[in-house]
């Protein structure tokens, strides 16, 4: 292996909170980028992925460790490197031309040239016609396009994407894609090296020489696969599904040895500071519902499920993670299996339903039980969830631990265990027996 173009050596990010404990994001991360190869960061929302993209390219300052370009350490934006963002980040006051001309002004270069390279930069993206075009007038696809030209014509080595593709529309994603990758296979442009970050595993498959997985609390490279597949990439191929199946394995596989289901079971029970995930009660049943289906009996590959039911990284793990924690279902070596427990939940009444749910948030969920236990407790049966937020503020920044607490109301009165006032902010057992 040649050496290294940029290497990433023990890096740590913690983010100060207030009068409390740090918020550690990111621990002890090390990888090595190589020339001539597009490395991707693959990982849930929260893991620190776009903290790490943003260390490398010098916009923030890690907490310890250190990011070598040419061996030289990197402490603030560099020559070489340049990034294109997730939301374009176009001013809105000026033309496509003056957009890509932005970074090239920056670096004191005289307008002629600054021209002359901009227009080139345009024409390679596929923007020829649209230089005096404003970005209102553009559409999404065309305005990251834009984006890609700015970082194109600074002429970097390496070339930081932060999910370029996902605010746009599938199609545009695609066809965004497969440009990015005909520029970068003919050379057409003069990037040694992409680093890109996404939580779509397709689309890691579908780029990546080197895929690195990125855990969470705290992010650290979890696994890295080394990707052979040729250029161009057919998604129906059968062995780019078997890659999108390994990298399924991977992502849910935990950061210890692998252990029987019970040991398993032990391994998922959360305390009261866990960020609780992101999911819907119709989220839950849906899911619940369509894998206790004919079509899966109650097992399945979750690609195949991901695939059928549209969903990506950032919607498929945090479903199979809360039925992980209530206990309705575990997954093992990239594949869903309903419980006994969660096989009763999809197959009961919607009053059945609500108190097996209720029952398995009192025992799996402390935070929960917290709160149950705490409004039994006092004389009045009501208490502001200020007083939870607190505790909660003791594991997770103020945003988190809003969030969580926002997710857990909404989960315990469904289940009846607790009602809420959202003008008054009460918690209280006003209506639950």
């Amino acid at each position: 292996m040649n050496t290294p173009l940029i290497q990433i050596k023990n890096v740590k990010k913690s983010f100060k909170k207030r009068r409390r404990q740090e918020l550690l994001v990111l621990n002890d991360v090390n990888f090595n980028l190589h020339d001539n190869e597009i490395v991707v960061l693959l990982g849930k929302s929260g893991s620190g992925k776009s903290t790490l993209l943003r260390i490398i390219a010098g916009l923030v300052e890690p907490t310890a460790g250190e990011v070598l370009y040419h061996g030289e350490p990197i402490v603030e934006p560099v020559n070489g490197l340049t990034m294109v963002f997730q939301h374009f980040a176009l001013l809105p006051w000026l033309t496509v031309l003056a957009n890509v001309e932005l970074g090239l002004e920056a670096q004191g270069v005289e307008r002629e040239e600054r021209r002359k390279r901009a227009l080139e930069a345009i024409d390679t993206v596929g923007l020829d016609g649209f230089e005096s075009a404003y970005p209102k007038e553009l559409s999404g696809g065309m305005q990251q396009r834009v984006g890609i030209a700015r970082a194109l014509v600074v002429n970097p080595e390496v070339l930081l994407m932060d999910e370029p593709f996902s605010a746009l529309d599938v199609l545009t994603a695609d066809n965004l894609r497969n440009d990015l990758l005909d520029m970068w296979r003919t050379k057409k442009i003069g990037i040694k090296t992409i680093l890109m970050v996404t939580h779509n595993i397709e689309e890691a498959a579908f780029l990546a020489d080197r895929i690195l997985m990125i855990a969470t609390d705290p992010g650290f490279v979890k696994s890295e696969i080394s990707v052979d597949l040729p250029h161009p990439r057919n998604a129906q191929d059968p062995h780019f599904r078997k890659l999108v199946d390994q990298i399924y394995t991977v992502m849910t596989q935990p950061e210890q040895p692998k252990a029987e289901f019970e040991t398993r079971i032990k391994y998922k029970t959360i305390d009261m500071g866990y960020r609780l995930p992101e999911v819907d009660i119709s989220e839950l049943t849906g899911f619940v519902e369509t894998l206790d289906s004919s079509e899966y009996g109650g097992t399945a590959d979750l690609p195949e499920m991901a695939e059928a039911l549209h969903l990506d990284v950032d919607d498929l793990f945090p479903i199979t993670e809360a039925l992980e924690i209530l206990r309705f279902a575990y997954v093992s070596g990239g594949d869903i299996e309903l419980t006994q427990s969660g096989r009763q939940f999809s197959r009961a009444d919607i009053l059945e339903r609500k108190k097996l749910f209720a029952t398995h948030l009192m025992k799996y969920v402390p935070l929960i039980r917290h709160i149950r236990e705490t409004l039994d407790a006092v004389s009045e049966h009501s208490i502001s969830e200020e007083q939870f937020l607190k505790v909660l503020g003791e594991h997770l920044s103020e945003q988190a631990a809003e969030e969580v607490l926002k997710r857990t109301i909404v989960w315990g009165r469904y289940a009846e265990i607790f009602a809420y006032d959202f003008h008054t902010g009460m918690l209280s057992l006003e209506n639950p027996e």
